[in-house]
């Protein structure tokens, strides 16, 4: 285990406290000599409220940080900070080749955000106005207009309706991919 200590900084997995990871990237950011990449998807859910921007991470719990083995007590002391991924004694490196994968699919950011495009065959969710919170599938976009053509189940019925394009969330989004 002595080795391992003395070895020179290398990418680790640190795991965060439940919904914690940006306080502890935060806190670790404070720390020298200590590099962290703790990447994050922000994307659009309906709510009661409408459509609503939500930032998580993209490895919930998890976040990655640069640092010689020598620090360990330091990065598990920072507050958001719950461990350093191990297996007994072995504390498991990450390759520079991932993080540098990772950040070259981010677009060299640490933030996605994923566009709410939608596309005719699309199950859409409204977010707002009077058929708030209903189902429907995308038929056509009408792009003039900024406008979408929706079929919906209404009153027992299926009903074609144009909804403004800001008005709908898809469905089935799932931003970890």
């Amino acid at each position: 285990m002595s080795d391992g200590w003395e070895a020179p900084p290398a990418w680790y997995c640190v795991r965060s406290r439940i919904k914690h990871e940006h306080i502890a990237a935060g806190q670790l950011k404070q720390l020298p000599d200590v590099e962290v990449f703790c990447p994050r998807v922000r994307f659009q859910r309906a709510t009661r409220r409408g459509k609503v921007w939500f930032t998580e991470a993209l490895f919930p719990n998890y976040l990655f940080a640069r640092f010689a083995l020598r620090n360990l007590r330091l990065i598990q002391a920072a507050q958001g900070v719950a461990g350093v991924v191990h297996f007994g004694d072995y504390f498991a490196t990450v390759a520079e080749e991932i993080i540098t994968d990772l950040r070259v699919a981010l677009d060299d950011s640490d933030l996605k955000e994923f566009p709410n495009a939608v596309a005719p065959g699309d199950e859409v969710v409204i977010a707002d106005g009077s058929f708030m919170g209903i189902t429907a599938v995308v038929q056509r976009l009408l792009p003039a207009k900024d406008r979408v053509r929706v079929l919906l189940e209404f009153l027992g019925r299926t009903v074609e309706t144009e909804l403004p394009a800001t008005s709908l969330v898809k469905t089935g989004i799932n931003p970890r991919l």
